[in-house]
């Protein structure tokens, strides 16, 4: 694995006559029956919401994957991980992987699984706060360019420029003027980024009401993830519709062949993340350059070394 891998691309746009019949982004996997929330964007009526749920029903359900299995699986894939790391640190690669999504769609464990194994001066992650006042005064994408890598790096953004064609753009944080010059303006400054020789890779996890709902609940019941819904995230519950509306637009807008949108189905967390880990290792071709196993030489002789008294340090209590 990781010697045959399809060449993340380069290339002119698609032409918007062929680009119209086709789909505005790539559907990575389709995991056990969930709806993708663009589908949710319109408004319904009963009896088509009956259809749905009858149809639903219907579609065969997929096991839940073991942990077992699920382990065994992301073992392998992040070896795969640390051959791909390793091959953009020789090559003097520049890799940037965004991530987007809906509130609790897996966006951060997928991260966390994909940055564990790797090394961080070489695989680091962009997580922006709240633009400061100052920040705010500048040209939109002038605060993620610091963050950009230089050669033999991979960036993961943890959300993103696509903060203003989401929540900012629902919950009118920026003025329409503004909201329209980032749809303008993202893709001229994606191409510029792949004409510099960066290497653009754009995920968007994709999660059913239903399981949203679920995994909000889950971090009010447990106090060491309740940081983890802010009052943006509730917030958004009562804006699904408009949320959808603003996905729709932004794939319409920045879904470009130099940097295509891939829609990863994240209502299963653990198949989530093991497809995204192999999309992306198919994305940059790659050779192991692991290096080879290292022979330990013999400690020093630790004659005419006297250590000093333990009396003389302080230690961490042992509680445990």
């Amino acid at each position: 694995m990781g010697k045959k891998h399809k060449k993340h691309h380069k290339g002119e746009d698609k032409d918007p006559k062929k680009a119209a019949g086709e789909e505005q982004a790539k559907v990575v996997s389709v995991a056990g029956g969930s709806v993708d929330d663009t589908e949710k964007g319109g408004k319904k009526g009963k009896k088509d919401k009956k259809k749905e749920s009858k149809v639903a029903a219907q579609e065969p359900q997929r096991d839940k994957m073991t942990t077992k299995d699920y382990e065994s699986e992301l073992r392998k894939l992040q070896v795969e991980l640390v051959k791909m790391q390793e091959w953009v640190k020789a090559n003097v690669l520049k890799v940037v992987i965004i991530f987007e999504g809906r509130d609790a769609a897996g966006k951060g464990g997928a991260i966390k699984r994909i940055t564990e194994s790797l090394n961080p001066r070489v695989c680091r992650v962009a997580a922006l706060g709240t633009p400061t006042e100052r920040e705010k005064t500048q040209w939109y994408f002038q605060r993620y360019v610091p963050y950009l890598p230089a050669g033999g790096e991979i960036v993961v953004f943890d959300r993103s420029w696509y903060n203003r064609a989401g929540v900012e753009r629902v919950m009118g944080f920026c003025s329409e003027p503004e909201y329209q010059e980032f749809l303008r303006s993202c893709p001229e400054f994606e191409r510029m980024l792949v004409r510099s020789g960066i290497i653009v890779i754009k995920y968007w996890f994709s999660i059913s009401d239903d399981e949203q709902e679920r995994r909000f609940q889950a971090r009010i019941d447990d106090p060491t993830k309740r940081w983890k819904l802010s009052p943006m995230d509730v917030a958004s519950r009562t804006h699904w519709v408009e949320y959808s509306m603003a996905k729709d637009a932004m794939m319409a807008h920045t879904d470009i062949k130099q940097a295509p949108w891939y829609v990863v189905n994240a209502d299963d967390k653990k198949r989530a993340r093991l497809n995204c880990i192999a999309h992306l290792i198919s994305l940059i071709p790659y050779k192991d350059l692991t290096p080879e196993p290292i022979k330990l030489p013999p400690l020093q002789d630790k004659t005419g070394y006297v250590r000093p008294p333990i009396s003389d340090q302080t230690f961490v209590p042992e509680a445990y």
